[in-house]
């Protein structure tokens, strides 16, 4: 017992050291945890055998809550408004990005059941990183963010039918199998929404307490009740979560967030250094040359995306780039779908996922802190687009819960 408590108190003390050097060169500490974990993980300069499990579950909590703290941004009324207003921008995503890993395993000769986990893995971004990103680069506020979010939002939910039909595929499942499991994440999916216009008032009054202790326990034991059971169906936890949040109504939503957000930080680290600690480095060498050139080619091709997607929005040139940076990193989504990708026997994903996946963690932060820097002004904006210059937006009061197209029509007027 001392040992561990001793060294999980030099870790946190390290990941608080390493939040100081982010802050000082103006940074997201996010990928300073992730190499923090390369260091002291398996096949790195310290072994830390005796917190290891503690800090892979504790890591496992720390998706959970970055998923609730996503979906408590949007109400259920907003949401469905935010799928239908920004359908076409989560399609543009799709088609985009998710061919680039279909081609790239076709190139390197995988089976075509790989290829589509592969796909999976450069289409999806990680909700956990860009959520805490836009929170660390202070973006919350910026006009874009909305975008940004929407994108998220409708990957996450895509990840629902997404999962369990790869589930199916990569066991060699029959169409009736696939079927079944697209409509039971689909019911999840449906009964929560219709649950939600149906009870939410009645979830806020049973969320709601004068006491943050209180709040705290009930939305984190209904996240990991909800959660739990979502993976036991074989469906995502962490969309699990998502809901969860979606679910709750606006005043208890805002009082979740503000007895969360300190939960959320000590959490969401774990889970950073969790991911490092999960990989050899050495066996990241021999994936370096094809994890590189697919991580440049699906950076590229998730700027357009949220480009497109921000420019749909209004958007003007910097904040297009910065939400097409924001959205680069890939992360726990895409270790999953290794993960079931090598449970099924294509063992080969498992360490150019990780390769591709640890790349993405540590570089997107940085191209997302400095996508509005590339000189944009030579080239006069389309009419109807809103100066989203970073003190434009930056310097207006933080947004309530209120849907993505409530926060841009509120800020255009």
């Amino acid at each position: 017992m001392g040992v561990f408590l001793v060294e999980l108190g030099v870790l946190l003390l390290a990941l608080a050291l390493l939040g100081v050097i982010a802050r000082l060169v103006d940074l997201s500490p996010i990928p300073f945890f992730l190499l923090a974990g390369l260091v002291v993980g398996e096949g790195g300069i310290r072994d830390v055998a005796a917190t290891e499990q503690f800090i892979g579950t504790a890591g496992e909590i720390g998706v959970l809550l970055l998923l609730l703290m996503l979906g408590l941004e949007f109400s259920a009324a907003e949401f469905t408004s935010t799928l239908r207003r920004h359908a076409g921008s989560g399609l543009v995503d799709l088609l985009l990005n998710a061919p680039v890993g279909f081609v790239a395993g076709l190139w390197l000769g995988y089976e075509w059941q790989a290829c589509l986990a592969l796909a999976g893995i450069t289409w999806i971004s990680s909700s956990g990183i860009v959520g805490r990103l836009l929170s660390d680069l202070r973006r919350m506020g910026h006009r874009e963010t909305p975008v940004v979010l929407s994108v998220l939002v409708l990957e996450d939910i895509a990840m629902a039918i997404y999962l369990p039909l790869l589930v199916v595929i990569l066991a060699g499942g029959n169409a009736l199998a696939a079927v079944v499991a697209v409509a039971t994440a689909l019911g999840l999916v449906v009964v929560v929404l219709v649950s939600t216009r149906l009870l939410g008032h009645h979830l806020g009054r049973l969320l709601g307490h004068q006491e943050d202790e209180q709040v705290l326990l009930r939305v984190l034991g209904l996240m990991l009740v909800v959660a739990g059971v979502a993976h036991l169906v074989d469906a995502s936890a962490a969309v699990g979560a998502f809901l969860v949040g979606l679910a709750i109504p606006g005043p208890t939503a805002h009082r979740a967030r503000s007895v969360l957000r300190p939960l959320r930080d000590l959490f969401a680290a774990m889970f950073f250094l969790s991911f490092g600690l999960e990989v050899a480095p050495a066996s990241l060498a021999p994936y370096l040359v094809p994890a590189f050139i697919l991580g440049v080619v699906s950076s590229l091709t998730k700027i357009v995306s949220g480009g497109y997607a921000a420019a749909r929005a209004g958007v003007g040139r910097r904040g297009r780039l910065r939400a097409g940076g924001a959205l680069v990193a890939r992360g726990e989504f895409s270790l999953v779908i290794a993960g079931l990708a090598a449970s099924a026997g294509y063992t080969e994903l498992g360490p150019l996922a990780s390769t591709y996946v640890v790349l993405l963690g540590v570089v997107g932060p940085v191209i997302a802190r400095f996508a509005d820097q590339v000189p944009t002004s030579w080239r006069q904006a389309p009419a109807g687009t809103v100066d989203d210059r970073p003190g434009a937006a930056a310097d207006s009061p933080p947004a309530r819960r209120v849907g993505p197209h409530r926060r841009r029509r509120r800020s255009r007027g």
